[in-house]
């Protein structure tokens, strides 16, 4: 494989891991707001709304 072939590969490669990333961040972004892995202190119950999802988490990361 020459230099060139392998920049030409490499790109081709790189495109397809950021549309790859990219789908995987939209689908977990998905699945957070309809399934938070962290819930609140009364459960999944208490968390009815993606306000209160944040209110929930803001203060357990400072």
């Amino acid at each position: 494989m020459t230099e060139s072939e392998a920049q030409e590969f490499h790109g081709y490669y790189m495109q397809g891991f950021g549309i790859f990333t990219a789908i995987a961040v939209v689908a977990h972004l998905l699945v957070w707001l309809w399934r938070p892995w962290i819930p609140g202190p009364d459960g999944y119950a208490s968390l009815e709304s993606v306000n209160q999802t944040v209110s929930t988490l803001l203060p357990m990361l400072s």
